[in-house]
């Protein structure tokens, strides 16, 4: 991994402090607003590191802190927000290293614990230095895996407590080698949404079909035909994905009792607004129809969770010039295939210009055979064995640093 520039040699000076920060955090999961001992291991970190504001209680369990820079003579003072996130996942370690999870059923298997960790170095290379002029906001947030932390932030009033200008962000991708950066200047990640289908038929004998109404059967011709939204009403030049994850409907015990109701559970991504209407649209028309075909009747609860992660132009432009003078030009990615996956940095974004990036963390180490197995960071996002890669703390931090500085006017 190659990197260069003031602000990742300084920062290489504390990697072994940052390392075990992380794994601490790694050894102490919690779930969205619940990160008690992580706000507070926050916190104190930021104390340390000099910065001049520390905000505990944002968002339920969020924090945020400022480090002013260097007197500015603008009618409005530069403001520039960093954000990461902090919360883990409710899911198994199968780890055996010395900082696995401590907690049976927790997991930081999404490397939020190394994002809160490159924010807290860029924070201490940042008040250190202060070769801005402006603030630099710092926002540490809870509850991104599906509980809406950066909603509830807003909500709670960051925008209007920090009036940052613009603002950014990362998550780490083990499908990228260390070193490399990822970036687009449009869409990250697509638009998460809940469906929820309600199947009510007429329960019966399983014998005796013909008297009934059976929701199972209908159940099963909507997870077929809700496939042809995608290819038959979607352009082909736009992108969506209806997935059915889940089906509810009878008793295991029981096999001749034909239920009289079944439920189907789950998501529609996509990137632009008036793609998600057509779905939402085609959806609830497709299960009406098809359910009545039968003599049974459905209805559809759609939820708009996440909006779609999108990048704005300028903040796009400076956060690969960032980039481009940390790693080389030729370890950047460009134009990153944009992630069907969903982030709720999406909701700052829709605020705040900004822009979201991809550090890449994932090694793969030769096999004696010719041939690779995977290495450090080589498990994906959620794997029950993923760990993060604590050789690119450095780096994102400085990425994180280089984006605060060039944002702001410099001293």
């Amino acid at each position: 991994m190659r990197a260069s520039g003031r602000a990742f040699a300084q920062i290489a000076q504390f990697h072994p402090e940052l390392t075990a920060f992380r794994r601490d955090l790694h050894a102490h999961p919690e779930l969205g607003f619940e990160e008690v001992y992580t706000s507070s291991r926050v916190a104190h970190a930021l104390k340390l590191c000099g910065v001049d504001e520390v905000h505990t209680g944002i968002g339920k369990t969020g924090v945020v802190a400022v480090i002013r820079g260097q007197p500015t003579a603008a009618a409005v003072r530069p403001m520039v927000g960093l954000r990461a996130d902090m919360d883990a996942l409710p899911m198994t370690e199968h780890n055996e290293f010395g900082w696995k999870s401590g907690k049976p059923g927790l997991m930081h298997g999404c490397g939020h614990d190394g994002h809160t960790t490159m924010l807290v170095g860029a924070a201490r290379y940042l008040a250190e230095t202060r070769r801005f002029a402006g603030d630099v906001v710092l926002v540490f947030q809870p509850a991104e895996e599906g509980r809406g932390g950066a909603h509830a932030m807003i909500q709670d009033g960051l925008f209007e407590r920090f009036p940052v200008q613009s603002i950014y962000a990362m998550h780490n991708w083990p499908a990228m080698r260390p070193g490399t950066i990822g970036i687009n200047p449009g869409p990250m990640m697509a638009a998460a949404d809940r469906i929820t289908i309600e199947i009510t038929g007429k329960g019966g004998h399983g014998a005796h079909a013909y008297l009934a109404v059976d929701p199972v059967l209908v159940a099963a011709h909507l997870i077929t035909a809700l496939q042809s939204i995608v290819s038959r009403n979607v352009r082909a030049m736009d992108n969506a994905v209806i997935s059915v994850c889940a089906m509810q409907a009878g008793d295991l015990g029981a096999m001749s009792v034909i239920p009289g109701s079944a439920t189907l559970v789950g998501t529609v991504r996509t990137f632009k607004p008036e793609v998600q209407s057509l779905v939402e649209r085609r959806l609830t028309e497709l299960c009406s129809a098809v359910a009545q075909g039968f003599g049974a009747s459905a209805t559809v609860k759609y939820e708009r969770i996440y909006p779609a992660t999108i990048n704005s132009p300028a903040e796009y432009t400076l956060a690969t010039a960032v980039a481009d003078q940390l790693v080389g030009a030729e370890n950047v990615v460009r134009n990153l295939q944009p992630s069907m996956g969903s982030e709720d940095f999406s909701f700052m974004l829709q605020l705040k210009p900004g822009a979201y990036l991809r550090l890449g963390q994932g090694e793969q180490l030769p096999d004696g055979q010719g041939g690779t197995v995977g290495g450090v960071g080589s498990y994906f996002l959620h794997h029950s064995c993923y760990d993060f890669n604590d050789s690119v703390l450095p780096l994102g931090a400085a990425l994180l640093s280089g984006i605060a500085e060039r944002a702001l006017p410099q001293v």
